[in-house]
């Protein structure tokens, strides 16, 4: 089997459309994560075809970056990408912040260098800060940082990843001709990126890495009002208060609409991003086999029909569930 591939906007990059999202297998905050397995999973979706890996330096302290740099130095032709974390702590970017505050040029090669450590390897081929504020255009010294990574051949390409549900917080950075690559939430529930982003994106030859197709979850259909989370998972808090259970009628009315069942929600849900023309790949959370055979049949180049579509966009539902629940 081999994945259809796009283009990740000018960089000159052709990545599978199905990507591996690697911050579940580091083992902390998304609990339950094996290393034995996660190894397995990752090698299993390399000889599907797949070959765009995106991990951080944050997830678990580079123990994520450790697994995907074992896995990638064992093939060849596996594109990279990382993150750099903001240097004060703040996540989201603060409107207020600064540059400075969050990514000084001395930080910014620090922690590429760290990376690079954690991957065992000499260059990744896309950097990315895991924070962005369109005001940070002009500021400091990160430009220079990214330059000197660049010139250095430490890093390919350089992207942001997007605040949650805060898609036109990067459209400055695009027009201005510093981003690659963005990274942004982007799904059923929230299609906010379709007002101005993805249509900026493509006008600017930006890439578009799609995080958090499923909603965490949630347009999996798994998550029933009876599902229990380890205290220490995030998801314990996302799904917090009555979300679960005011999720149900909300994916019930997406079967109804389109006359799937359970089972067809998550296929749908990653077939609805890949329909938008903008959208390079969407990286998926896959720590089973079974998960990534099924997600990488979905990379056929084919997207959903366009009725489907059409009643999709009739599902929008804005909010942010990262916020505590009341």
């Amino acid at each position: 089997m081999t994945m259809h591939q796009r283009k990740l906007g000018r960089t000159g990059l052709n990545v599978s459309e199905i990507g591996y999202g690697a911050w579940g297998i580091g083992g902390k905050q998304w609990i339950g994560a094996d290393d034995d397995t996660s190894l397995q999973a990752l090698r299993r979706y390399l000889d599907l075809g797949g070959n765009f890996i995106d991990t951080a330096l944050a997830y678990a302290d580079g123990h994520s970056e450790e697994l995907v740099g074992q896995v990638a130095r064992e093939r060849g032709g596996v594109i990279v990408a990382t993150k750099i974390p903001p240097k004060n702590g703040q996540w989201p970017a603060a409107p207020g912040a600064s540059a400075d505050d969050a990514f000084p040029g001395d930080y910014v090669i620090e922690c590429t260098e760290r990376s690079l450590k954690n991957l065992g390897m000499e260059r990744v081929d896309v950097q990315q800060f895991h924070v962005w504020n369109d005001s940070w255009l002009g500021q400091g010294d990160w430009q220079d940082a990214v330059q000197k990574l660049k010139k250095d051949g430490k890093v390919g390409h350089f992207g942001v990843s997007i605040n949650d549900h805060q898609p036109e917080n990067a459209i400055k950075a695009i027009e201005a001709g510093v981003l690659e690559t963005v990274q942004v939430i982007y799904n059923v529930f929230d299609q906010t990126p379709q007002d101005r982003l993805l249509d900026a994106c493509q006008a600017h030859g930006v890439g578009v890495i799609v995080r958090v197709a499923l909603d965490e979850g949630a347009l999996s259909g798994h998550i029933t009002p009876e599902t229990v989370f380890d205290k220490d998972d995030f998801r314990n808090s996302y799904f917090g208060g009555d979300r679960k259970a005011e999720l149900q009628p909300r994916l019930r009315a997406i079967e109804s609409d389109l006359g799937i069942g359970t089972d067809d929600l998550a296929a749908t849900s990653l077939r609805f991003v890949l329909s938008h023309p903008a959208v390079s790949t969407v990286i998926v959370g896959m720590r089973s086999i079974r998960n990534v055979e099924r997600n990488a049949a979905l990379a056929d180049g084919a997207g959903l029909p366009p009725e489907q579509l059409q009643k999709l966009y009739a599902h929008r539902w804005d909010r942010n569930w990262y916020t505590p629940a009341k």
